[in-house]
């Protein structure tokens, strides 16, 4: 796995690892700097108050959001109903995977 594969994207659904919300799946919103990521759900993290997280402390999944990193690079703004639906999407999506006896592959740490 190269450098580029394992970094972080706008729109990317995590896991946290560590701190109040963990084992929660958040979506990245945003970037402070390299080492440090903004994180929502739409739910208790509302997009007007996100999370700030460091990258060590949460897991990457190969799911992005298409609507939600298109919504951000071109508006600069989601909605909180737009994070809510991607995060209930991939939870469909995973839980039926884990269903039909397949492992959540596709977990990393973010670099």
């Amino acid at each position: 796995m190269n450098e580029a594969d394992s970094s972080p994207r706008i729109g990317q659904v995590v896991r946290v690892l560590q701190g109040r919300e963990v084992e929660q799946y958040m979506i990245i919103i945003g970037f402070v700097d390299d080492r440090f990521v903004m994180l929502a759900d739409g739910e208790k993290r509302k997009y007007d108050r996100p999370k700030k997280k460091n990258i060590q402390h949460i897991e990457c999944t190969e799911y992005v959001s298409p609507e939600v990193e298109n919504s951000l690079l071109e508006t600069g703004r989601v909605t909180n109903g737009k994070l809510r639906f991607a995060l209930s999407k991939f939870v469909d999506e995973a839980v039926t995977d884990l269903k039909k006896g397949d492992q959540l592959d596709g977990e990393r740490r973010c670099n």
